[in-house]
């Protein structure tokens, strides 16, 4: 289990339910992105026989998952927008190690960490939102995510040492609490 440096401040929610619509764009856009990215790892790494299979399924999931948040956009009115990039996200991919085995761990410790980071954030929104539906919705996702941030560290273990994940997972949430502190404040996952 990643325990976080930096909880998500009140700001941070009060922005969200302020311009929930713009939440909705932004969370779509990244369960796209999770889909995306677990289906990247399949083909960076064909050869690492462990990630494969929980890497589909996790693709499967996080598409399941945007489904479900573009049925609610629906609902609501709205259309996709071009995708944006996400401040946070080319940070914390921006401090990835090179060479083929760093990369590699880096990777899944970086996605460990912001599937922390989303159960962290969708916990903290479910608290706050009113709607029984949405309430349920966010509870669900945060459960989800909890689930994908130990996946990610599990698969790590398959081909490098408790010590040298534990390491890169501690750079990670460090990193994590050093960008989410200089960002500003905006209706978005991160």
């Amino acid at each position: 289990m990643i325990s976080l440096q930096l909880a998500s401040s009140d700001e941070w929610v009060q922005t969200v339910l302020s311009d929930f619509d713009a939440f909705l764009l932004d969370h779509a856009a990244n369960e796209r992105k999770a889909s995306s990215m677990a289906m990247t790892f399949v083909l960076r790494y064909p050869d690492r026989d462990a990630i494969l299979e929980p890497m589909i399924q996790l693709a499967r999931e996080e598409l399941a998952h945007f489904h479900r948040v573009f049925k609610l956009m629906q609902q609501r009115g709205l259309r996709f927008t071009r995708d944006e990039k996400d401040p946070y996200m080319k940070q914390m991919l921006g401090r990835v190690r090179h060479g083929r085995d760093e990369e590699f761990l880096d990777r899944l410790v970086l996605a460990s960490v912001v599937e922390a980071r989303g159960c962290e954030r969708f916990n903290t929104l479910a608290s706050a939102l009113t709607e029984p539906d949405l309430k349920a919705f966010y509870s669900e996702i945060a459960h989800s995510e909890s689930r994908h941030h130990t996946l990610f560290v599990d698969l790590a273990g398959a081909y490098f040492g408790e010590h040298e994940i534990r390491d890169r997972v501690a750079f990670f949430v460090e990193s994590d609490a050093e960008i989410l502190a200089t960002l500003p404040v905006r209706s978005a996952l991160h």
